[in-house]
């Protein structure tokens, strides 16, 4: 049986491949390996994006937590940033979020969080996988007064918008944003967190009906956001995906901001200010080698992890980072939250504008974007870690290798949450490498799919 755990949790199409019953499995399981040292009867906090699954698996996992005695409180639809946020404020003993973050509407997911607000490590996941794959042994399901309940609270989202403000307490006075909420868990926290600093806001895709979310919107989907920044002459636009934990911008000529560049920004404007933590920043392998060339030109160091926020968070914490991210967006200000934040992104993003007096367009100039071309190709999903075990694709990539040795990169890797393998192949010369690209995604996809 396939690993239950991605890199970003457990996914599935909700109702089919994630069903209520394992949502019960996990909550039972995920209680009993988060709590088990507790004496007291522990607490899970838990919330959801917009979809319309949401409900269901919230409720389903909440009963398997309180039948394994564990209490829940359920925050309902908020960003995954902000459950990890609460979850360590108010001192539970894990959070759960309900979210596929930026994948269509027919999927869900479940991520925990530990008591300290991050992502549970392998060895936890996979215990939490083991008690579900073995039955269950050794949970007792306590009866009568023993058992947990569930109690509703409506009022967090305001204090995680207080948090955000307080931490970039920016004046947005005078400058005009569009935001795309991308139908999600941003639709109320980041538009009024931005009213709140003076900002004047153009809200789109912010009426969430549970079926539209990312639909030809948000931080998957800018082409309506950048035309609708040139049409309001706004200074820029924010894109969040469908649990807010990543931000991707847009400037004011219309041109896509992406995570590396908004590192570079953030990043070289902390080091100025002495708040950059020993001048480095994480990244992954995913990104753009023009941005390890940024940090060689402004004196700082870019480590490199695994593709997901998660090995990004891990390094953070080894070496005392304050800052990294992915290029997709996913960023983390390790001072004020534990996980990637795309609320804190936009605020610190915009801080850099305010302090500067300088346009989005003016500060992305401090690094180059080096073509880059990305293809996704759609594979089994239990056949997408062998990618290397069929002759014919280890020996084409082998040759795309060969071709661009000193002159780019060439990155095959197995998506964490998607049946999916992603060619990302960097180099000068855009036309050959989205070539080069879609031969290989091609070849893989004929063969594996």
């Amino acid at each position: 049986m396939a690993r239950l755990f991605g890199t970003d949790g457990v996914r599935g199409i909700a109702n089919e491949e994630l069903t209520p019953m394992l949502a019960m499995q996990l909550g039972q399981a995920g209680a009993y390996v988060l709590t088990r040292e507790k004496e007291h009867k522990p607490t899970i906090m838990v919330g959801c994006d917009t979809r319309i699954s949401g409900d269901m698996l919230a409720n389903a996992l909440m009963a398997g937590a309180c039948s394994v005695g564990a209490n829940c409180v359920y925050v309902g639809v908020l960003p995954t940033p902000a459950v990890a946020y609460l979850t360590q404020k108010y001192k539970v003993d894990a959070g759960v979020v309900i979210s596929a973050s930026h994948n269509p509407v027919e999927f869900n997911g479940i991520k925990f969080f530990d008591g300290n607000g991050y992502k549970l490590p392998d060895e936890l996941e996979d215990e939490i996988e083991g008690l579900i794959k073995g039955g269950m042994p050794g949970i007792k399901f306590p009866t009568g007064t023993a058992v947990g309940k569930v109690k509703y609270r409506t009022d967090a989202r305001e204090e995680y918008i207080n948090h955000a403000i307080q931490a970039v307490p920016v004046d947005l006075s005078g400058m005009k944003i569009v935001v795309d909420c991308a139908e999600g868990a941003s639709f109320y926290t980041s538009v009024e967190a931005l009213k709140e600093l003076g900002g004047s806001v153009v809200a789109i895709h912010n009426n969430p009906d549970g079926a539209n979310i990312n639909a030809n919107c948000g931080s998957t989907h800018m082409e309506e956001l950048q035309a609708r920044v040139v049409f309001e002459k706004a200074n820029l636009g924010l894109a969040f995906d469908g649990d807010a934990d990543r931000l991707l911008a847009v400037d004011e000529n219309g041109n896509v901001v992406d995570g590396d560049q908004i590192m570079a920004i953030v990043g070289n404007h902390m080091k100025s200010l002495g708040k950059l933590k020993k001048d480095t920043i994480v990244a992954t392998v995913m990104s753009n080698l023009g941005f390890f060339l940024m940090g060689e030109k402004q004196g700082m160091t870019i480590e490199q992890t695994k593709v997901g926020d998660r090995y990004v968070l891990e390094r953070m914490k080894e070496i005392g980072a304050s800052l990294g991210g992915e290029q997709s967006g996913h960023i983390i200000f390790l001072d004020e939250n534990t996980t990637g934040d795309g609320l804190l992104s936009a605020l610190h993003l915009l801080e850099v504008m305010v302090d500067t007096g300088k346009s989005l367009s003016e500060l992305a100039d401090i690094m180059e974007v080096l073509p880059q071309a990305l293809v996704n190709a759609k594979v089994a999903n239990h056949k997408k870690e062998k990618y290397m075990e069929y002759p014919v694709i280890a020996e084409a990539i082998r040759e795309i290798e060969q071709k661009f040795a000193g002159e780019g990169r060439v990155l095959i890797r197995p998506s964490g949450t998607e049946p999916l393998v992603r060619v990302m192949i960097e180099g000068k010369d855009r036309q050959v490498i989205r070539r080069e690209a879609e031969r290989l995604g091609s070849l893989i996809q004929d063969i594996m799919f």
